[in-house]
């Protein structure tokens, strides 16, 4: 059994990069790491120095799922059973990878699953959540009025389950993805007509419509997670054009299905919790 990962890299620092890579290889198991780098320069080339780790250049910045996926057919090529998909600004400590994978072993109708993930201060993010509608994509970033937010984000990202327990999610962050090969091989990889943010929701989607998508806390990772998209007219404009493309893919105010998988897992939560 092969577990596979990939980063994608664009002019990151290379101290982040080195504490993701170094994360990842802190493992028993047979892995082998993709560094999918969308780069101007090969600067970051000079990390990629252990066995375990296949440098790839892109010669241009092809996206954040389509760098992924050049990765993943990689991975899918050689049989993996499993495929991590790794963001730049992550780390984590040994054994994570151990305890996903043997948990994935023993659930094989669960195709994704995400850990715990913290702020370094060890701070939870609240990154498993429902399937988006605009409102929550436009209120979270135009109409920032806290106590609307806050009751928003309560249930948006489930908030109300205090992230304790092991749940099934449609919709889980693509910062830290552990994957079933053969979930990607029947579903297909990141959507390359998105260019970067939304590709994550879109791949959860598909996938939890045939396998289990699910958020397991019992281990966690680090994520600095510096929401770029807040802060920068460009990222902005990145995440507007996604937003606008999902929604013209999967329905706008009127998706049946998000209705029905919203549903489903707000009821399986609440018969959960009684």
């Amino acid at each position: 059994m092969e577990i596979t990962g990939s980063i994608v890299t664009f002019h990151n620092k290379l101290e982040d990069i080195e504490k993701v890579i170094d994360s990842f290889l802190s493992t028993r198991l047979d892995v082998k790491l993709f560094v999918s780098d969308n780069s101007s320069d090969k600067k970051i080339e000079v990390l990629c120095k252990d066995y375990r780790i296949e440098y790839i250049y892109n010669g241009s910045n092809l996206g954040f799922g389509a760098a992924h996926n050049v990765a993943m057919k990689k991975a899918i090529e050689r049989g993996s059973t499993y495929h991590v998909v790794l963001n730049p600004d992550i780390y984590f400590n040994s054994g994570v990878i151990e305890e996903l994978c043997d948990y994935m072993g023993k659930n094989t109708d669960v195709g994704l699953v995400m850990p715990k993930v913290l702020y370094p201060d060890g701070e939870i993010q609240y990154l498993a959540k429902f399937l988006p509608t605009p409102f929550n994509l436009i209120f979270r970033r135009f109409i920032p009025v806290k106590w609307i937010l806050e009751k928003m984000n309560y249930k948006y990202e489930m908030r109300f389950t205090d992230y304790n327990k092991i749940m099934k999610v449609p919709f889980l962050s693509g910062c830290f993805m552990f994957l079933r090969v053969e979930a990607l091989k029947k579903i297909g990889l990141f959507d390359e007509k998105i260019f970067m943010y939304l590709e994550d929701v879109d791949l959860s989607r598909r996938i939890h419509k045939e396998y289990g998508t699910v958020f397991y806390p019992h281990v966690a990772i680090y994520h600095k997670y510096d929401k770029s998209s807040f802060k920068n007219n460009k990222t902005l404009r990145y995440h507007t054009q996604a937003a606008i493309y999902y929604f013209n893919k999967w329905g706008w105010f009127f998706d049946g299905e998000r209705t029905s998988i919203n549903r489903k897992v707000s009821e399986l939560q609440n018969s959960d919790s009684e």
